[in-house]
């Protein structure tokens, strides 16, 4: 059963070695050492955190690696780029202190090429038998040498899994993100997460998941949660396109998995185009975010895109790096834009808190066009409205044609109407967030 506690869970996503400056390392200079203790760093933001409304902080990697983190060549030790196991001990403590669930990423379909059984392979036929092949030839993550893949089907992998996982659930995480999960044979979670559950019965697995069929993997796999990235997708190309047909088709298959489990949302993330520099039209940067906090499912918004930071993910050595900035002491000096965006992250995950039933709501269209968009998001006898236009002339909303024949005015672009309406016009490139009355 999944973990009661995330039905209000809204995460801030940090991908630590970025945001403390400890990768990629300036050329000429030697990485920093654990006696920096940089990991401590995350926890001069918690405050921040809170201020967003956020309710948890879900960590990239932080276990010792070589490059970017998801070579990991010791999931037991802190990377002494970041600290050691007292840094990490402080920053659970001080997001616990704040009411801060932790989410743990790890990646356990590969390993680097430091591993100890991988370094012992070439001598050692029981360390081989930890990776698909042979040595010298064993199978790689897509294509990266550095990745060497897990043999899943090895019971001392599955075991070594199962402890990793408990270890630090022991040590204070309250969950995990399990990387690249879609290419481990899901019989292989199966297997382990149960194992995990029975001594942590609180803990959430969400599975890195990008194509297929997200229910039926999930339920196979015992995942709670899956990562949506078809939603957001649609989310930036629709908007992008003006082409809500795209969107929502996505929302109906978004329907759908709700009924087994609540996906994880984002418009933004580590591995992907910052979101203000993904939307063609910046002014669309708040139907986006629209759209993420009124929809169901357990939403994430990645450090940064509150601020509007924008930033462009290349395919190439290195390509990464503009998504994952380090950061300076808390406060950040922002422009108007800046200051903007971040009062509207505030205002709209602000009413992610006061209706935590959109949690499980799902979506039903009233109106749709390819630049106009107005829906309903139910769970029960709770509703709101959500009125999206993206042309440029003006949206007229005539209430009784729709459903309900007033509805309250709780949020929106532009001049506010009257707080109790039962016709509106929402202006060109805006939005409107309304309560049936």
């Amino acid at each position: 059963m999944t973990a009661s506690w995330i039905s209000h869970a809204i995460w801030w996503q940090v991908y630590p070695l970025g945001f403390v400056g400890a990768f990629p390392t300036p050329e000429g200079s030697a990485p920093p050492g654990a006696d920096e203790h940089r990991l401590r760093r995350i926890a001069q933001w918690l405050d921040h955190a809170v201020e967003l409304g956020a309710s948890g902080i879900a960590l990239g990697p932080i276990f010792a690696s070589r490059t970017h983190g998801y070579d990991t060549t010791d999931h037991y030790r802190i990377d002494p780029r970041l600290g050691d196991d007292g840094d990490f001990d402080h920053l659970v403590d001080e997001a616990h202190r704040r009411g801060l669930r932790v989410l743990l990423d790890g990646v356990f379909n590969h390993v680097g090429v430091d591993f100890a059984q991988h370094r012992d392979a070439s001598h050692d036929d029981v360390a081989a038998g930890w990776f698909r092949g042979r040595p010298g030839r064993f199978h790689t993550f897509e294509g990266h040498a550095d990745l060497i893949t897990l043999n899943h089907a090895n019971p001392a992998v599955v075991d070594y899994v199962v402890d990793v996982l408990a270890h630090w659930l022991q040590r204070g995480a309250d969950g995990w993100r399990l990387d690249a999960a879609y290419a481990v044979p899901q019989e292989f979670w199966a297997s382990a997460l149960p194992r995990v559950r029975a001594r942590h019965p609180d803990a959430w697995f969400v599975g890195e998941l990008i194509h297929g069929d997200y229910a039926a993997i999930v339920e196979a796999a015992t995942f709670d949660s899956a990562t949506q990235y078809e939603l957001w997708k649609a989310i930036w190309s629709s908007l992008n396109d003006g082409n809500f047909f795209e969107l929502d088709w996505a929302l109906q298959r978004h329907n759908a998995f709700l009924a087994s489990f609540a996906p994880l949302t984002f418009v933004g993330n580590h591995d992907v185009t910052r979101i203000a520099s993904q939307l063609r039209n910046p002014g669309h940067l708040a139907h986006a975010l629209v759209l993420l906090l009124t929809i169901g499912g357990v939403p994430s918004v990645y450090a940064g895109d509150e601020f509007g930071f924008t930033g462009i993910k290349e395919e190439r050595y290195g390509g990464d790096d503009a998504v994952r900035p380090e950061f300076a002491s808390p406060p950040i000096p922002l422009d108007a834009v800046g200051a903007k965006t971040w009062r509207l992250h505030q205002f709209l995950v602000g009413l992610r808190r006061r209706y935590p039933w959109l949690h499980s709501a799902t979506t039903t269209a009233l109106r749709l066009t390819n630049e106009h968009y107005v829906y309903q998001t139910h769970a029960g006898d709770q509703a709101l409205l959500v009125a999206l236009n993206i042309a440029d002339g003006p949206l007229r909303l005539v209430l009784p044609e729709l459903g309900p024949r007033r509805a309250e005015v709780v949020g929106g672009s532009g001049a506010p109407p009257p707080d109790v309406v039962d016709e509106l016009i929402v202006e060109a490139h805006g939005w409107r967030i309304l309560r049936p009355a």
